[in-house]
């Protein structure tokens, strides 16, 4: 038998003459903890209305330019008109697999349409609330 072999073979059974000790069950114990036993040190201790509060006018301007650049028109990428030529020019094209995927695309896209005006709408309550409260300074 070579060296090589000779020494692999003693350190596969000094491995296993160790988890047969127990050695391997004193190891396992000092493992660390459950990332739930972490959690509890991050969790909130307020609802961060300070901090929302601060973001209404930038999260304001990203829904304004999200919806502006939906309703453009086919010549705006990101539009739902444009993704509409897109499908058609697929139909025209008879790429059925093509039209599809992107009829899919735009049902999604028309959907966010109506998502962003109710978010809009509810962030227009929520600067209402950080301006009658201290922009959530007196919450926190």
């Amino acid at each position: 038998m070579d060296v090589r072999r000779r020494r692999t073979l003693l350190a596969g059974l000094a491995t296993a003459v160790l988890l047969v000790s127990g050695a391997g069950a004193a190891v396992a114990e000092t493992s660390p903890a459950p990332a739930s036993a972490h959690t509890a040190e991050a969790a909130p201790k307020g609802d961060g209305a300070k901090a929302l509060c601060k973001r209404v006018p930038k999260i304001d301007r990203r829904i304004d330019r999200a919806l502006k650049r939906l309703e453009g028109g086919a010549d705006v990428r990101g539009s739902i008109a444009r993704l509409q030529q897109r499908v058609d020019n697929a139909k025209k094209a008879g790429h059925e697999e093509i039209a599809t995927y992107l009829q899919d695309r735009l049902t999604f896209r028309k959907s966010l349409v109506t998502t962003l005006q109710q978010r809009q709408k509810d962030l227009a309550g929520v600067k209402t609330w950080c301006a009658d409260n201290d922009n959530g300074k007196a919450a926190s």
